[in-house]
């Protein structure tokens, strides 16, 4: 199966009336049919001390929302966007999948970063996103930024028939050694043989770079570091492999699943 993917390396501010414009932009440049992966918190805003968490309306970034969820029906375009999201009183860093058509399906962050703690309630599930496109219905896992140094996360969802590895960042911190993350990213695809499709924000002192992996661990394609760009390529669901998932002992080591039930949560 033939799937086309874009995945958009844009700017992220505390502003969700512009973000909104960015993300809608995005989304109306793609073609129809098209799995659009749009950074961590690209719809709401974020930076690595949360300082404009405080500021955030919960009534704006769902209006925000429900235009992205419109700008998706319009285009025939699935796009998976991060947001903080605000739910049964507390807020939650999220991937949001926004399908043409039907209800929205939210990721919430399992493993989250240092200065999250305490602020953002963590996800509990790892569940897979089905994405019903114009040649078949596929299978995607979500994870956002940090939870790249977690790969037992990564291959719970291969092994749960994800052949799409979507990741959502904001990895925006010079101090971190380069090349480690990228390499990550590598390792994730090539151990899991799954596509990676990696989106991070469009900034200055970027430690992930956006990129598209093939199951092998080749780059398909990647963006220039700070750049505002959209990377679009054509996948072949064929190069997906389980023989690495297969071939692990796990009489040996094995991965052991406590989260809540896997059922895709459309409470969004």
């Amino acid at each position: 199966m033939q799937v086309p993917v874009a995945v958009a390396q844009v700017p992220v501010c505390w502003s969700v009336a512009r973000n909104l414009e960015v993300v809608t932009a995005a989304i109306s440049a793609a073609a129809a049919g098209t799995v659009l992966v749009l950074p961590e918190c690209a719809l709401s805003g974020y930076d690595d001390q949360l300082s404009g968490l405080g500021g955030l309306d919960p009534a704006e970034l769902a209006g925000a929302r429900d235009a992205v969820q419109a700008a998706a029906g319009h285009s025939g375009v699935h796009v998976v966007c991060g947001t903080l999201h605000f739910q049964d009183g507390r807020w939650w860093n999220a991937a949001v999948y926004f399908p043409p058509a039907g209800q929205p399906w939210v990721y919430r962050k399992v493993n989250l970063a240092t200065h999250e703690r305490g602020r953002l309630a963590a996800g509990s599930a790892l569940p897979t996103l089905r994405m019903p496109l114009p040649g078949g219905t596929i299978c995607a896992g979500v994870q956002l930024c940090r939870e790249i140094r977690f790969p037992e996360q990564w291959h719970w969802l291969a092994r749960q028939g994800a052949l799409l590895l979507l990741y959502l960042t904001y990895a925006v911190n010079p101090a971190e050694p380069p090349g480690v993350w990228r390499a990550h990213l590598i390792s994730r695809a090539a151990e899991t043989q799954r596509f990676v499709l990696a989106a991070n924000v469009a900034a200055s002192g970027q430690h992930c770079p956006t990129m598209i992996v093939s199951p092998r661990g080749q780059v398909l394609a990647e963006a220039p570091a700070g750049a505002a760009t959209t990377l679009r390529v054509t996948l072949d669901l064929a190069a997906t492999h389980d023989t690495y998932l297969r071939q692990q002992r796990g009489d040996v080591v094995g991965i052991s699943y406590h989260g809540a039930a896997g059922e895709p949560d459309r409470r969004g």
